[in-house]
């Protein structure tokens, strides 16, 4: 079970000191028979099952008018979870950011028919951002939703869709031309079974998750369907990722916290070169130092970030981003020190070390990208400096 202490931090409360602890149970309990590496789609369904089944699911989505995210919560759901298995805190981010635009953004109907299914793990969610033509830039999207009568029709690409192919919905982001850029997308709720949707590849990554390339070839998405008003796709998206990306700083964490654990583990017990073991080698404390300063300053700046939104911050955008940027940067370096510690171990396919060094990568690319929350921190920087 991962350690806890932290948890009796300012930040929290007992209701967090418990649900760590509940979080964990869980892991410990189900997911050694839920999870299959070798096929991702099936033991992604079954985790999104249980979870639901077993209330996991509580905290992605806000169903009740005037409600706030319990990012605390999320937070904590994705390090203890991460800290077991990468696909199981895989399953359960994308059920909160496959449906933060509606919970945020989406009407009362829209909330009680879309979420209750995805909180109870009947229904699996996915976020359509990313174009082959725009990554990062969400400005530049090409994705068009042309007004069609009462409905819309829509039309373009998506690529790198997490849950691409097993999703029931995707909540996807479309040009609907209200003003140029940014200012001219919208959400939309695009059921998975709608005629003109398709699947056009399944993506193979270095940590498998289901990911895939989708297409809309005059997908007809009904008014009812839009979340937000027109034009007001780059805000719901932006806010969205306002409260998710402290999350992946939280997964980092968990990676990392995971890595130092298996690392103390070796290193008391592997021989060294002229006697003693490798925890005796004043190298090896050195490098076990600066793993343990990494999992602290993470920790801090994750959960600075989540305590801030809970306690009432409308936006954290820059606390957000030093969060995934710190703790993502943060959990690259204590993994790859623990594959290097490990030595010829640490390489070897099914090795836990190993295993972390294929996951914590992409966390520095997926929402938002380091330079990207570079870029998002200096001018938030800069503007604050500007007001003053």
């Amino acid at each position: 079970m991962p350690a806890a202490e932290h948890l009796d931090w300012p930040f929290f409360e007992a209701r967090h000191r418990d649900w760590q602890k509940r979080v964990a149970r869980f892991a410990d309990e189900e997911l050694p028979r839920l999870v299959d590496h070798a096929d991702v789609d099936a033991t992604c369904r079954r985790l999104v099952r249980a979870m639901g089944a077993a209330g996991l699911l509580a905290p992605v989505a806000v169903i009740d008018a005037g409600a706030r995210f319990d990012v605390r919560s999320l937070c904590i759901a994705r390090e203890t979870l991460a800290w077991h298995d990468g696909l199981a805190d895989f399953a359960f981010a994308m059920q909160g950011l496959g449906t933060g635009p509606v919970s945020l953004f989406g009407t009362t109907e829209q909330r009680t028919r879309w979420l209750p299914p995805v909180i109870a793990g009947t229904r699996i969610a996915a976020f359509a951002l990313t174009e082959p033509a725009s990554g990062s830039d969400v400005a530049s999207i090409a994705t068009s939703a042309a007004p069609d009568g009462s409905d819309y029709r829509l039309n373009g690409e998506k690529t790198y869709i997490s849950n691409g192919g097993i999703a029931d919905h995707y909540v996807v982001f479309a040009r609907t031309g209200e003003a140029p850029g940014a200012r001219g997308l919208t959400a939309f709720m695009v059921e998975a079974d709608a005629a003109g949707l398709s699947v056009l590849e399944r993506i193979e990554t270095s940590a498998p998750h289901p990911l895939a390339r989708i297409a809309f070839s005059d997908v007809r998405v009904p008014a009812a369907g839009r979340i937000g008003r027109p034009g007001e796709g780059f805000k719901v998206a932006m806010a969205t990722l306002d409260v998710f990306r402290a999350t992946v700083g939280a997964a980092a964490l968990g990676f990392a916290r995971r890595a130092l654990a298996e690392t103390l583990r070796h290193v008391r017990t592997r021989k060294a070169q002229g006697g003693g073991v490798l925890a005796d080698l004043q190298m090896t404390q050195a490098a076990l130092a600066d793993m343990v300063a990494d999992v602290e300053a993470a920790a801090l700046m994750v959960y600075r970030a989540a305590w801030k939104r809970d306690a009432g911050a409308e936006r954290i955008t820059r606390e957000a981003s030093l969060a995934k940027l710190v703790a993502t940067e943060a959990a690259q370096r204590v993994v790859d020190q623990a594959v290097q510690l490990h030595g010829g171990a640490g390489i070897v396919r099914g090795a836990r070390v190993e295993g972390l060094y294929r996951e914590v990568r992409a966390l520095r690319i997926y929402e938002g990208s380091t330079e990207i929350q570079k870029i998002v921190i200096a001018r938030a920087t800069l503007a604050a400096a500007e007001a003053e």
